[in-house]
């Protein structure tokens, strides 16, 4: 397995969710039993020293291989969600996305200050639901913050909005 034969499982889906978006879906990689554990892995082994204390998933496929990330790395796992589906006291940001507007929440209490944390999500498109990321969890820490994702859509440029990362990490990369 390598990062070549990852990139070719992915789906392309034209025309989602809105005409002239090729969405990425990455869950003809996950069902692959090779693939997901190939990814689990590198990203694994990419972050195994850095300290990580807690990991971020972003809503909803942010969670998937963001919660194994945290079971492997021996970290908790924090829930990034859409508005009104986390059930105690949030911060809450709103963002522009490539094909329209959004808003992400986390709860107030699910970090600490001296974490250290790894903002997990499938793909960096133009770096909208990143940044409002970021800016959710600068509530929290000053270690700074590491970004992982499995792709990244360079010609949509949304590595530059991620400044306030203290590394950015892609998988592969279209």
């Amino acid at each position: 397995m390598n990062l070549e034969q990852v990139a070719a499982s992915i789906r392309n889906v034209p025309d989602f969710p809105k005409p002239g978006i090729l969405f990425k879906d990455i869950t003809t990689a996950m069902k692959d039993a090779e693939v997901l554990k190939f990814i689990t892995d590198e990203l694994y082994e990419y972050y195994k020293d850095k300290g990580i204390t807690k990991v971020v998933g972003v809503e909803s496929r942010g969670f998937v291989l963001g919660s194994i990330l945290a079971y492997k790395l021996n970290a908790g796992f924090v829930l990034l969600r859409k508005p009104g589906k986390l059930p105690a006291e949030t911060f809450k940001v709103d963002y522009e996305l490539e094909y329209g507007t959004d808003s992400l929440e986390i709860h107030k209490d699910s970090i600490e200050e001296d974490d250290v944390v790894l903002l997990h999500d499938d793909l960096l498109a133009t770096g909208g639901s990143a940044n409002a990321a970021l800016e959710l969890l600068e509530n929290f820490t000053h270690n700074g913050i590491f970004v992982s994702f499995i792709i990244e859509l360079e010609f949509l440029n949304g590595r530059p909005r991620l400044q306030g990362a203290k590394d950015v990490h892609s998988l592969i990369k279209f």
